[in-house]
């Protein structure tokens, strides 16, 4: 089982960054697909960044291509995700999940059996 912890969430304005990271305890994310999710209240849960194992291609929701960007750190048991350009309606609890030995980005959670706890961001002025 893989524990995740997410992080670098909190309260921005309209048009600032964040960067969120994704971390795993003593396991090397080379070896997964990591998705980025959130969920906004009385929303369902979307994915919105996607990084496969091995090859590290990404694939993006189109509600934030152009404004985030998923990269893995130089340890690799980090998995980044880049906001810039904040908009009110990216405010929602983001998660990221991991999935081993997918070479295929998938926006699908039910792919997903590890999940870390989430982090809150809010977009507001």
């Amino acid at each position: 089982q893989v524990q995740l912890v997410e992080s670098g969430g909190g309260l921005v304005q309209p048009g600032e960054s964040l960067r969120l990271s994704c971390t795993a305890s003593g396991f090397d994310l080379a070896n997964y697909m990591i998705t980025w999710f959130r969920q906004a209240p009385g929303k369902e849960r979307e994915g919105v960044a996607c990084m496969a194992s091995f090859t590290r291609g990404t694939r993006y929701a189109d509600s934030v291509a152009g404004r985030f960007t998923i990269s893995e750190g130089d340890r690799k048991d980090t998995v980044y995700l880049q906001m810039f350009s904040l908009k009110s309606d990216d405010t929602a609890t983001y998660y990221c999940a991991a999935k081993p030995s997918d070479l295929a980005c998938k926006f699908d959670q039910k792919a997903f059996n590890d999940w870390g706890q989430g982090t809150q961001v809010t977009v507001s002025s």
